[in-house]
């Protein structure tokens, strides 16, 4: 359920753009992005850090754009996004040395510390890259096709880093009889 909520906007951008163009595709995002907020606030009482982020994003770029009657702002938010989660995550790491992956997956998972900050390192390095292709596609492509991209390349994208993750995290899961064998290889 979680993941529908966090794609909403998304899909509904997509489905309004096609329908109507990228301005209502634009105010639709902003309201399904404060309504997504607005359920969750409601009904965990609770809204993720990131996720106020994205709102602040949404409503600043998508309002920009709005209000300049200029696609170009709206391009420009996910890789605003991108590069501010990954620059948080680098920001964390280095300066604060402390890792915000660790931190939110960490009663999900255990890992040794070298996995983690590899872990913390590969997403710093998605976003990175993923906001770079955004530019990219934005610029190159015309506006039908970065909507595209946004929805499905975007999402792909994800998809097939978040699988490749797992696969690398898969040696470090501890089964019912202990911890994995290679555990002890990713000791710092």
């Amino acid at each position: 359920m979680k993941l529908l909520i966090d794609f909403l906007p998304i899909a509904l951008f997509f489905a309004a753009f096609k329908l109507w163009g990228i301005y209502v595709a634009t105010a639709v995002a902003i309201v399904a992005t404060v309504a997504q907020i607005a359920y969750l606030r409601l009904r965990h009482g609770r809204v993720e850090p990131m996720q106020w982020m994205s709102l602040g994003v949404i409503v600043l770029f998508g309002g920009a754009t709005l209000l300049a009657q200029s696609e170009t702002f709206i391009k420009w938010k996910p890789t605003v996004l991108y590069w501010l989660m990954g620059g948080a995550l680098l920001v964390g790491q280095v300066l604060l040395r402390k890792n915000f992956i660790r931190t939110l997956m960490g009663s999900q998972i255990t890992l040794p510390d070298a996995a983690w900050r590899q872990l913390n390192w590969a997403w710093t390095g998605f976003f990175a890259v993923m906001g770079v292709l955004n530019l990219w596609v934005a610029h190159r492509f015309d506006t039908d096709t970065w909507v595209s991209f946004k929805l499905f390349g975007g999402i792909g994208l994800m998809l097939a880093f978040v699988v490749a993750q797992g696969l690398y995290l898969s040696r470090f899961i501890k089964d019912g009889e202990g911890s994995s064998p290679h555990a002890k290889d990713a000791q710092p």
